[in-house]
């Protein structure tokens, strides 16, 4: 794989404009900006219903500049497929040439949950596309309400801080483990305060044939309730305390990309951010153990599944 060249990188023109009414701070058009510098090939992109798609396609306009196909909540998968399906045949029938790459995003609403059958089935069938989830841990755009992927004991508008219930009171699903499962040729976990290596993982992902999948951590100002310009540090720090370990997995081989020279506490990811407050109540302080000791079981796990240990 190719040495990440900023010099080249910058050179790529943007297929996302500015102007489009992401709030300011919003990790997802960072990371789609990051991802699409990985080829020069025209790429199709299909997103599902959600901040992204709503912000960046208001009507009558759009800040995409290649094509693009907005899809419902629980769908873009498939679309994107059929996409991918139809151009194979016309470039058999020779009515098309040249090279093209099929993008599907989905925030974690359209992904983890709403989209996954889509999503299965599009991974089992085999089909040349990328999938990409911007994870933001909730459903951001209708009113920051709970998803699967919401981490445990984060107050959300369907699971607030309460005198009984403190937060969200499961763990956050390991998706990228499931995909892992469907035994696709390239799937991967990224964040983009480390740009190198999610642009090296979207090469990888654009180069192989077949389905790729990335899951990369997006920060949410607004249903985090942090600062717009903290949002960076805040994913450095989920890497440090490995809340969201950077891995990938190539054909079933399993590889951790970054290992902190020291593991740093749970609480340097938590504090910063607004929905996990209550936590640090004296009567909640025990809730922060139970994350941190799920944390580092998950953290041996995989140290375990990738050899190094």
């Amino acid at each position: 794989m190719s040495k990440v060249d900023l010099k080249e990188i910058a050179k790529q023109e943007e297929e996302l404009t500015g102007g489009h009414r992401l709030c300011s701070g919003c990790g997802a058009s960072i990371i789609v900006r990051q991802v699409m510098r990985a080829t020069e090939d025209p790429v199709v992109v299909g997103i599902a219903t959600g901040c992204l798609e709503v912000s960046t396609t208001i009507y009558p306009y759009t800040a995409w500049k290649g094509s693009f196909i907005h899809n419902a909540f629980e769908n873009v998968a498939a679309t994107i497929s059929g996409a991918e399906s139809a151009f194979r045949s016309l470039k058999r029938q020779g009515k098309l040439e040249g090279d093209t790459k099929f993008l599907a995003i989905g925030g974690d609403g359209g992904t983890y949950d709403i989209g996954f059958q889509s999503l299965s089935g599009a991974l089992e069938r085999g089909h040349d596309m990328v999938y990409l989830c911007y994870d933001n841990g909730a459903y951001m755009n209708t009113g920051i309400q709970r998803s699967s992927a919401t981490p445990r004991n984060a107050s959300t508008s369907t699971s607030p801080d309460g005198e009984v219930i403190p937060g969200k009171q499961q763990f956050k699903k390991e998706l990228t483990d499931i995909v892992a499962a469907h035994n696709i040729p390239y799937v991967a976990q990224a964040s983009p305060h480390n740009f190198r290596d999610l642009i090296k993982k979207a090469r990888k992902a654009f180069e192989v044939e077949g389905p790729a999948f990335l899951n990369v951590l997006a920060q949410c100002p607004r249903g985090w309730r942090h600062p717009e310009g903290e949002g960076l540090d805040i994913l450095r720090a989920a890497t440090d305390t490995c809340f969201w370990p950077l891995f990938e997995v190539e054909n079933g081989e399993w590889k951790l990309n970054y290992i902190p020279r020291e593991k740093a506490p749970i609480t340097d990811w938590l504090k910063p951010q607004g929905r996990f407050k209550h936590l640090f109540k004296d009567k909640n302080k025990y809730l922060i153990d139970e994350i941190q000791e799920h944390v580092d079981q998950r953290w041996e796990t995989l140290l375990h599944r990738t050899g190094e240990k």
